[in-house]
């Protein structure tokens, strides 16, 4: 696996499923910032009133796959997300179909958000159920304060870098104002 972070306004974003599968993923890509990017294509009612003018009826067709880069399937029976799978994968659209990792050009991993803190674990969709686990352990030790230790480091460092300091001295600072304040250690932490 590759590790990435991937901006969701660059890649133009699609998700094609049904039920709770797809409602979670949904909710997932919004949280993660996808907007415009995202086109969901569905014929589930509340998944459509939820995605609004972002939704399109039914599945993906040709026309629609040529414009996507990426595309998440969830909820959707065998017989329908093997041709999609396939298809969009001759259109040169990187898939994820969930739950079934062979047929996964990336997987999605189990992420904790503290503000623009992002945690992240993958068993490259091995382990699902281990990964959401090593999440919840994540979140007991970064609780949501580090949404404001995050926004405060990065104040600091612009400052620094305005000021004329190098990326090791920045990275120095950094280093000694987390650890005077305590942030990473251990008794904190369990």
């Amino acid at each position: 696996m590759i590790p990435l972070a991937i901006d969701p306004a660059g890649p133009r974003l699609g998700l094609a499923g049904a039920g709770a599968p797809a409602l979670r993923r949904w909710e997932a890509l919004r949280a993660a910032g996808a907007g415009e990017s995202l086109t969901v294509f569905t014929g589930d009612p509340l998944l459509t009133a939820k995605a609004g003018a972002a939704a399109r009826p039914g599945s993906p067709g040709a026309e629609d796959l040529a414009r996507l880069q990426l595309l998440w399937i969830a909820g959707l029976p065998r017989e329908d997300y093997l041709p999609l799978a396939a298809a969009a994968r001759a259109a040169r659209v990187l898939v994820n179909v969930e739950d079934v990792p062979e047929l996964c050009d990336f997987h999605a991993v189990a992420e904790l958000r503290r503000g623009d803190l992002l945690l992240t674990v993958s068993t490259g969709g091995q382990a699902p159920g281990l990964a959401s686990l090593i999440r919840a352990q994540l979140a007991a030790w970064f609780p949501e304060v580090w949404a404001e230790r995050v926004k405060e480091t990065a104040a600091c460092r612009r400052a620094w870098r305005a000021a004329g300091l190098g990326m090791a001295e920045t990275a120095r600072r950094i280093a000694t104002m987390a650890q005077e304040r305590g942030w990473l250690n251990r008794r904190e932490m369990d």
